[in-house]
């Protein structure tokens, strides 16, 4: 995801996403602690999603 392409969305749609990447994030790490996650970069991956979004958000209420 592109913080270009989270740019174009509203406050509410930015929550969603939000609440979706934390929901993934959970499973990744429930994945982890029962050893069946395979690809680890994955946790990587919507960790840094979860950061740009929240990115996005902050600056879309400090303007």
């Amino acid at each position: 995801m592109k913080a270009s392409e989270l740019r174009g969305k509203d406050q509410a749609a930015l929550q969603k996403e939000l609440n979706e990447l934390l929901r993934a994030q959970f499973g990744l790490r429930m994945q982890i602690a029962t050893q069946q996650l395979n690809n680890t970069a994955q946790l990587k991956k919507v960790r840094r999603d979860i950061a740009r979004v929240k990115t996005v958000m902050n600056r879309k209420d400090a303007k």
